[in-house]
């Protein structure tokens, strides 16, 4: 029966086929000669794809927000009474002229202030301040407050404590 149906339209069928193999090799030839004679193009919006991506890709990762987590170490004072540890002073060799002058900087003088409440020049509080600098090991008048009353030549309190 398949044969009979088949038989009568054997010949259109053949013709078919071979015009479907025809156009679809004329496709194929002709998207291949899209390549080749469009290679440069085709390679350039390739490339100019891939580095679109890698910027976008980029770029989040650039203005994604960062969380940074800061871990300080906060001193209590022990008590009210503040004693001064002498044993820290000698081993930093830190001079009385030089306490008086970290005793000034953490109430929040500045140089200038400092040298005209201790009657010196602005260069001698400049010279006392980086020798307190080198001793405690920091590079700021707010690390070198710190770091003293870290050590307890000063105290914690310092703006509410009287003039020790």
């Amino acid at each position: 029966m398949l044969q009979k149906l088949f038989g009568s339209y054997k010949l259109i069928l053949l013709y078919g086929i071979s015009l479907a193999g025809l156009l679809f090799l004329m496709r194929w030839l002709e998207f291949r000669l899209l390549f080749i004679s469009h290679a440069t193009e085709l390679y350039v919006a390739v490339i100019a794809i891939v580095f679109m991506i890698l910027g976008i890709w980029l770029a989040k990762q650039l203005t994604k927000p960062k969380t940074v987590l800061v871990e300080k170490t906060v001193y209590v004072p022990p008590s009210e009474n503040f004693v001064r540890n002498e044993k820290a002073l000698e081993e930093l060799g830190i001079s009385k002229r030089e306490l008086e002058v970290l005793e000034l900087i953490a109430q929040g003088l500045s140089n200038n202030e400092i040298a005209e409440r201790l009657f010196v020049s602005l260069n001698t509080i400049k010279t006392h301040s980086s020798k307190l600098f080198e001793k405690l090991d920091v590079n700021k008048r707010t690390q070198a407050v710190e770091a003293a009353k870290r050590v307890g030549i000063i105290p914690m309190n310092f703006e509410n404590h009287p003039k020790v």
